[in-house]
């Protein structure tokens, strides 16, 4: 078997991958990528999960907020992502019966008086805004930094306390992130609603020490100097598609069906070996290798030992297609309660609770999203033209473990299912067309995630300690390995997790810094 030899070979071929192939390729490398699937994406794609269905869902990731819009327009993406009116709704029963905490994604009256609904007061909401004011100043001095090469911690500290004071880097970044919630909100179910942010994608209480939770909750409210989450205008498929389309015009050679089944570093090179989609094997040679694959994927690929243990998700999504909406117990208009995130069952303490002991409440906890309210483009035309609407419930801490046992996953559906209906008019069978649920077990098998981890791993400071040495473009910019012609480029990359291009971006950069040093 001849290996075919290139500059540049790309382990996977998901929205990093096709970033930096773009980048590479543009820049007159002979860049290959290597796709196991038959369509390049990873997560970030559109599938119809029900056959003869016409409607495509963003059946992993689902909105957009870390891809920098500079990024987007270097790669020329003809992209539309769209602002959702609302930011979140979350139901709760009140003391006059059924009512919601309304958050506009521009708040105004209509915000201002539901937190005063909720709580008596203008205090919450006052500290409320005082709090996002300061994170949106933490924002714009982070934001530009994620296509520069990892700045110093010291540095990017002094630039927030200049900017917006002391307080919120301590509270963001020093100390465990339930702290500072706690301090600044009486109210539980506000205090739910912001920590949400620090939670998906993690299995983590909000008071650990090691504040895996701060991160994500960083990298939720830094996205382009806003934290806003935006909707793709024709799913996440629309989002891959433009990058396919990016890397194939630079000239990139993307393959389908082809999976790398091991990677051989050597002093003058990377050899890899594969077998494609028909069983047959295949052989590649390659300058250098960037992995798109989470870095335990990647250990094995090198016949190593992966540096820490293996990560496992803690995420239950449920996709779900409807004849309608369904009407809420408050009387709130559904097409406003669903335009944003809907909040379930996400009091602070009861998310605590359950990160004890995720069996009390397995599959109670969650948001929904309704992607048709904002585009309705992923819907065939007699889909469109009803009322049909998809929803996507993201269940928070229902790890893999525990949605490995015997019949759990049918009963976290079932208690997803009967959360929500606690809050609506009409149980939601009457209205339910199709569903679909993924555990983080059938995610791994989709998409080679070790444990179903939507983020390859723990994410990380998007910055350097001041202490930790940095002599080579791939530890400036957060992908290097312990082989200096391998780099990561996918979410486990220092800069890594969610749909943000930034691995990708990162690699390339390192890369091409260390073809043509300056």
């Amino acid at each position: 078997m001849t290996a075919q030899r290139h500059d540049v070979a790309i382990v996977g071929g998901g929205h990093n991958a096709l970033v930096a192939a773009a980048l590479l390729a543009r820049e007159g490398l002979d860049v290959v990528v290597l796709e196991r699937l038959p369509h390049v994406g990873g997560a970030a794609v559109s599938e119809r999960p029900w056959p003869g269905v016409d409607a495509r869902l963003s059946r992993y990731a689902y909105l957009v907020s870390l891809f920098p819009e500079a990024l987007a327009a270097d790669l020329g993406l003809d992209l539309e992502l769209r602002s959702r009116a609302t930011a979140s709704f979350t139901p709760y029963d009140g003391p006059r019966g059924p009512a919601g905490l309304l958050v506009e994604t521009e708040p105004g009256a209509a915000t201002r008086a539901s937190f005063r609904a909720l709580t008596g007061g203008d205090d919450e909401y006052a500290a409320w805004q005082e709090l996002y004011a300061e994170l949106e100043g933490l924002a714009q001095v982070v934001a530009p930094t994620l296509l520069e090469p990892l700045p110093r911690e010291g540095d990017v500290h002094a630039r927030v306390r200049a900017a917006v004071g002391q307080r919120v880097w301590t509270d963001v970044v020093e100390r465990p992130i339930g702290e500072a919630i706690e301090r600044r909100f009486r109210n539980d179910l506000v205090r739910g609603v912001v920590a949400t942010d620090a939670l998906i994608g993690t299995f983590t209480s909000l008071f650990d020490p090691a504040r895996p939770a701060n991160r994500c909750f960083l990298y939720h409210v830094v996205g382009n100097g806003t934290g806003e989450w935006r909707v793709p205008v024709g799913g996440m498929g629309a989002v891959t598609a433009a990058l396919e389309r990016a890397a194939r015009a630079a000239g990139a050679d993307v393959r389908t069906g082809h999976e790398v089944t091991r990677v051989v570093p050597d002093g003058a090179g990377v050899g890899l070996e594969g077998r494609l989609a028909s069983g047959e094997g295949f052989a590649v040679e390659a300058d250098h290798v960037l992995c798109g694959a989470a870095p335990a994927v990647l250990a094995r690929l090198l016949g190593e030992e992966p540096a820490g243990p293996v990560p496992h998700g803690a995420q239950l999504k449920i996709n779900l297609l409807v004849s309608r909406l369904p009407r809420l117990r408050s009387g709130v208009d559904p097409r406003v309660a669903f335009a944003g995130t809907f909040h379930v069952g996400e009091e602070m303490s009861r998310l605590e609770a359950l990160h004890r002991d995720p069996a009390t409440g397995l599959g109670t906890a969650g948001e929904l999203y309704c992607h048709t309210l904002t585009d309705r483009s992923i819907l065939g035309p007699d889909l469109a033209a009803s009322d049909a609407q998809t929803l996507t419930w993201f269940g928070i801490h229902t790890p893999d473990d525990a949605l490995r046992a015997p019949g759990a996953k049918d009963a976290a559906f079932r208690a997803a299912v009967a959360a929500l209906d606690a809050h609506l008019a009409e149980p939601l069978a009457d209205v339910l067309l199709h569903a679909e649920v993924r555990t983080p077990a059938e995610i791994e098998a989709d998409l080679a995630m070790p444990g179903g981890h939507i983020f390859h791993g723990d994410l990380a400071w998007p910055w350097l300690p001041d202490d930790v040495p940095a002599h080579t473009p791939a530890a400036r910019w957060g992908v290097a390995t312990d082989h200096e012609r391998v780099l990561l480029c996918g979410s486990g990359a220092r800069r890594g997790g969610a749909v943000s291009g930034l691995g990708g971006h990162s690699a390339a950069r390192a890369l091409l810094e260390t073809l043509s040093p300056r």
